[in-house]
């Protein structure tokens, strides 16, 4: 019995103790504070910097050549692989011909028949002209007959009759005189009517070849073909759409649209439309691709659209980009980055340093006694990775640039520098 008190008294205070150290542990772990969170800074960096405008920008071909048919037909054949390349006057499809040969050996038979006609009428006019020299002859024998018999008939050497017969007989020759002339008019009349329907047919033929050709859908340009729109089979006639595109992609163009505020200040920087000129052929494009890289060929500046997008504000600018090996393809995206000119004692501050919230920009500035304030910025060109601070810092100021997601305002922190990512990693 006393064994079985000791050891329950034992176990109560073995409890006790248990209880009593635990409770010590949670009161100790309470009273310790948080460790303050480590954060990467960078001073506000103050010095002249060339400034960087980028623009989202839309490839296009240099010239896109819709082909489509000028005939109706079915597609016999296609004579292309989609997505080659091809070379101006390359057949890509063919319509079938039958019916429009058999149409051209009908024009050419009636081209025929309307030569032989002229050939004809040719030798009718021969004919009449032959007809009106034995007339015009025979009038002349006659008109002799007539000039003898007069005199002759005054001194009543012959007969009234015999003059009156030579009278009768010129008269008739004058008559076939003008007839035999009237048949030459006919039968040149006819000619220009023959003539006349050979230039016809001559036309005829000349659709005929046209159309017959037409059944060729032939590349006009050097270039990309696009997706068959229609498969051999199918009926297609001027109505339809295009069977396929062609697109010129070397130099390829690229589509991008600047504010009227950046086009106005961009072109008041020049006070003659040469030095505009000169600028515009030295700026050198780049082109960022949708996966980050630089593309390796600069482009320039092709041309700025006739005017300014009414809804939009902004204006249409076309760059060029050299394209030798074709990698680039109309319909892609990227980004149009260029220098438009030195900022003299910019403000910089990483871009990652700069966060967005509800529209404003925010930016984590480390100050006295490393307590976080949380200031709001006015953020203005680019330059590279670094974003130009019009307001809202001062040079030498310490800004978070990693980890600004865990900090607050008021927050205490440990600093250390900040270690720009590679470019690589960036990705």
């Amino acid at each position: 019995m006393k064994h079985t008190l000791v050891t329950w008294f034992e176990a109560c205070l073995l409890a006790v103790v248990i209880l009593a150290n635990s409770a010590c542990t949670n009161a100790n772990s309470a009273a310790k504070p948080p460790q303050p969170v480590t954060v990467e800074v960078v001073r506000v960096e103050q010095k002249d910097v060339p400034i960087d405008k980028e623009w989202i920008g839309t490839l296009d071909g240099l010239v896109n050549a819709d082909i489509k048919a000028q005939v109706s037909g079915y597609l016999q054949r296609q004579a292309y692989t989609e997505g080659a390349y091809v070379t101006k006057g390359q057949l890509l499809f063919e319509i079938d011909p039958r019916p429009f040969q058999a149409a051209l050996d009908q024009a050419e038979g009636q081209l025929a028949q309307a030569t032989g006609q002229v050939a004809q009428a040719k030798a009718q006019l021969l004919l009449a002209e032959a007809q009106v020299s034995v007339a015009e002859a025979n009038q002349t024998r006659t008109q002799l007959d007539e000039d003898r018999y007069r005199p002759l008939m005054k001194q009543e050497a012959i007969t009234q009759q015999d003059l009156d017969n030579a009278v009768q007989n010129n008269l008739a020759g004058k008559a076939q005189v003008q007839s035999a002339k009237a048949q030459v008019e006919t039968a040149r009349a006819q000619i220009q009517a023959a003539t006349a329907t050979v230039q016809a047919a001559k036309a005829a033929v000349a659709t005929a070849q046209l159309n017959l050709g037409f059944t060729r859908l032939i590349a006009p340009i050097d270039g990309i073909a696009g997706i068959a729109q229609q498969q051999v089979g199918a009926l297609v006639s001027p109505a339809s759409g295009a069977v396929t595109t062609v697109s010129t992609v070397d130099p390829i163009k690229c589509y991008f649209t600047v504010s009227e505020q950046e086009y106005l200040s961009f072109h008041r920087r020049y006070a003659t439309q040469a030095s505009l000129e000169a600028e515009r052929k030295q700026m050198r494009l780049e082109l960022v691709l949708s996966d980050g890289t630089v593309y390796t060929h600069p482009g320039s500046i092709f041309f700025a659209d006739r005017q300014v997008n009414e809804g939009t504000g902004a204006i249409r600018i076309a760059g060029l980009f050299p394209n030798p090996n074709n990698i680039l393809r109309p319909g892609q995206y990227g980004r149009i980055r260029t220098s438009i000119g030195t900022q003299e004692g910019a403000l910089l501050v990483p871009q990652r340093a700069v966060s967005e919230l509800q529209g404003n920009s925010l930016v984590a500035v480390v100050e006295a006694g490393n307590k976080i304030a949380i200031r709001p910025v006015k953020p203005g060109a680019r330059s590279g990775n670094m974003w130009v601070i019009d307001d809202g810092l001062k040079p030498g100021e310490l800004v978070v640039a990693e980890g600004v997601q865990k900090v607050r305002p008021g927050m205490e922190v440990n600093v250390k520098p900040y270690n720009p990512p590679t470019v690589a990693a960036e990705r």
